[in-house]
């Protein structure tokens, strides 16, 4: 068949990996952390009531299974 159609052309290189010192891969880096806080958000504080924390006292959340 290669000679009714020829032979197929080589396919392009494939680009160059960005390196570690690349603008982009910098400021992708950033978002990505900035969006890791931004969803921490309140789950990431202790809330206390008036008293404070106390060692005793047992912190209940609630489960996926809803128990």
């Amino acid at each position: 068949m290669s000679a009714v159609f020829g032979k197929p052309s080589p396919p392009p290189p494939a680009p160059l990996p960005p390196t570690p010192e690349d603008p982009a891969v910098e400021a992708a880096r950033k978002r990505a952390q900035r969006a890791a806080q931004n969803a921490k958000g309140r789950a990431a504080t202790i809330l206390t009531g008036g008293q404070g924390l106390t060692g005793d006292m047992p912190i209940n959340k609630k489960t996926l299974l809803g128990a």
